[in-house]
């Protein structure tokens, strides 16, 4: 999700300087098109950003000349990540080093770069090895996330995957046990969380997709004892976390 308040010095505007990104070993997030475009210079530009596995947008002329401030974008701009992606075959290797059953947090589309952040500041403290989340309706690792962090995303491996579902099975072929954070579950005091943890955590607004919910071998929850019935997500992701941690 591109929000307005997310524009910081991670934008590239321009051809010049968003093919020379390409050309590099800069990490590219997201590359943004103007629409509806018949500009072959652009269209190149969109096959090697999807090369290099980038999410390619595309937004009208008003959207993209507010997003780079007036300057000359020449219909293109691109948003060059935070930190280097992982994959999910880092984040195991990771686990193996340490010599610990694996533990990974997965974000089911969660679209606040600041929930991002702080998520990822309190799994690195937790001890949690890796972070996933899905390309699609996600926040990436942008400025606003890096910042959020406080520095862990320097330690913390996040990997970045087509497919959340197709991720969830792979990572369940491999010993683990998955747990989604729902307010509909078990008390997250009555589960057993030792051995291989992937604990699922929802979107802001929508909690954890029907698919991947469909897909966690147990569903947990926390107790509200106020008259709402929801936390927020980086609030019960961080509750969840040590508890787990805690546990191993």
């Amino acid at each position: 999700m591109i929000r307005d308040d997310d524009k910081k010095p991670d934008l590239l505007i321009g051809r010049n300087a968003v093919t020379e990104a390409l050309k590099s070993d800069r990490e590219i997030d997201t590359l943004i098109l103007i629409r509806n475009n018949n500009n072959p210079a652009l269209s190149r530009l969109a096959s090697m950003a999807k090369e290099k596995g980038a999410v390619v947008k595309e937004v009208d002329s008003k959207k993209l000349d507010f997003m780079c401030g007036g300057a000359n974008h020449q219909g293109v701009a691109a948003y060059v990540a935070a930190h280097e992606y992982a994959s999910v075959e880092d984040i195991f290797a990771y686990a193996e080093e340490k010599g610990e059953a694996p533990f990974i947090v997965v974000c089911d589309e969660i679209e606040d770069p600041h929930n991002l952040g702080a998520i990822i500041r309190t799994a690195e403290c937790a001890g949690v090895h890796g972070v996933i989340i899905p390309k699609r309706r996600s926040a990436s690792l942008n400025f606003t996330v890096g910042k959020t962090s406080a520095g862990a995303l320097e330690y913390m491996r996040v990997a970045r995957v087509s497919n959340l579902a197709s991720t969830i099975d792979e990572l369940k072929e491999k010993g683990c046990w998955v747990y989604g954070a729902d307010m509909d579950g078990t008390d997250y005091k009555k589960t057993d969380f030792s051995g291989a943890v992937v604990l699922v955590i929802g979107s802001e607004g929508k909690g954890i997709g029907k698919l991947i919910r469909q897909k966690c071998d147990a569903i947990v929850s926390l107790p509200m004892k106020g008259n709402i019935n929801s936390l927020n997500a980086s609030v019960a992701a961080g509750i969840l976390m040590y508890e787990v941690s805690c546990g191993r």
